[in-house]
């Protein structure tokens, strides 16, 4: 037995046997980009690679470098090249994603641009992507080998811009870090700016669970300037000039405000650490969207940004899903009701062992009919998921469901601190 161990030892770093991967063991204290592009349509995905990228600063956790939420329609991990050893995966969701569900999917291939980062390697390593399937399950649609000494990873510093703290509350390797980034606010507009990142951050740090974990977040902003003030309206012919080219209508739903600037975007965070891209846009039109692990979007000075700042973030950072089911969406049966999403806040049903059953009280039925019994109740109410019937929400009303600032429910909320504790331990 003792020279059985001494031979995995030989091969295997301990740490790597106990199941914990030790930060300085396999890499430095910056980060690897790559961009690669993900092609198709509705039945078909294609990535291929675009460049690799050295950032010189990373802010992720240096102990919680294994995904444990398995959350996204994708996941990357990260495999060192000599053990094979898994060193460092996420999850994550796309643009792409959602198109594929649209009609135009249907009979059209498009191009998306896609960014995934991790801390820069120590030695080669082999970057897999894997996509869900039509049942949830994993399937692996690419791999790619980096050796760090490769001298076409580009270490051109781009989009350069002065950076400052919206609210800072220690090292970025043990706090979750958000950098907001401004589209359509001008030179002159830069203070207007700042004003909303304040704006922005008492309203996160207002709402709960946020407000109890104020110490555990960081908040930066970037001063990229816009030639132009606002974001383009497609459907009404007007067009702006601005750095991160935002737009509404995206898949042709007016409230939709979106990029497909990619690579602008991640150049622009570069310049702060961050485990969250949010985008404040310059407009009081209404709109917004939230991809998990991607980045969120939302006008900034709307009658309702305080709802739509946290709405979407609660998608992107906590990978809730729309509780709402009566508003037009573009896209088509995006959960399919024989399968348990993996969001954390809506079920089909299907495997609700693995979702919030634990928090419903006994005399609670399943499903729970939606009258003033249970309105304070965490229970299983039909409609969720843009569908009324077969997706099931957790309660009458949440953030996640209506125009309601700061009602996150019993679900999300706990959702929501169990993504803060992955990044601030």
């Amino acid at each position: 037995m003792k020279v059985i161990f001494f031979i995995l030892f030989s091969f295997f770093p301990f740490s790597a046997i106990l199941g914990q991967i030790i930060f300085d063991n396999y890499f430095l204290e910056k980060t690897l980009r790559i961009d690669y592009y993900h092609s198709g349509n509705k039945e078909n995905e294609i990535y291929s690679i675009d460049e690799l990228i050295e950032e010189p600063i990373y802010g992720g956790s240096k102990i919680n470098l294994i995904d444990k939420f398995n959350y996204g329609k994708y996941k990357f991990e990260v495999y060192d090249s000599l053990s094979n050893i898994l060193i460092y995966s996420r999850g994550y969701s796309t643009l792409f994603g959602e198109w594929q569900t649209t009609e135009q999917a249907k009979n059209t291939w498009k191009t998306f641009s896609e960014t995934i980062i991790f801390p820069y390697p120590k030695n080669t390593v082999i970057v897999k992507f894997y996509s869900r399937d039509k049942n949830n399950l994993w399937n692996k649609k690419f791999e790619y080998i980096v050796s760090p000494s490769n001298y076409f990873i580009s270490k051109e510093k781009r989009n350069k811009c002065d950076v400052f703290k919206v609210h800072y509350s220690g090292n970025p390797f043990v706090k979750l870090d958000i950098v907001i980034i401004p589209d359509g606010y001008t030179k002159e507009e830069m203070k207007l700016f700042k004003n909303d990142c304040s704006r922005f951050a008492k309203y996160l740090l207002d709402t709960d669970p946020f407000i109890n974990n104020k110490d555990k977040i960081n908040i930066w902003g970037v001063k990229a300037i816009s030639e132009e003030s606002g974001t383009d309206l497609p459907g009404e012919n007007i067009w702006k000039n601005t750095i991160v080219n935002t737009n509404f209508y995206t898949f042709d739903s007016e409230r939709y405000l979106t990029t497909r600037d990619n690579k602008i975007l991640h150049n622009l965070a570069a310049n702060a650490p961050y485990d969250q891209i949010f985008v404040l846009v310059n407009t009081k039109k209404y709109g917004g969207c939230g991809i998990y692990n991607f980045y969120s979007l939302a006008s900034s000075n709307n009658k309702d940004s305080n709802f739509l700042l946290i709405h979407e973030f609660g998608h992107a950072f906590a990978g809730l899903a729309d509780e709402y089911y009566t508003s037009d969406v573009s896209l088509q049966n995006f959960y399919p009701l024989n399968i348990e999403p993996w969001e954390p806040n809506i079920t089909t049903l299907i495997d609700f062992g693995s979702k919030w059953k634990d928090m419903v009280d006994k005399d609670t039925p399943v499903p729970t009919p939606d009258v003033d019994k249970y309105k304070n109740k965490t229970g299983v109410f039909e409609g969720a998921g843009y569908a009324e019937k077969g997706i099931y929400r957790p309660s009458v009303n949440c953030t996640m469901k209506s125009v309601s600032y700061n009602n996150f429910c019993p679900v999300c909320k706990s959702a929501i601190q169990k993504r803060i504790n992955f990044y601030s331990k």
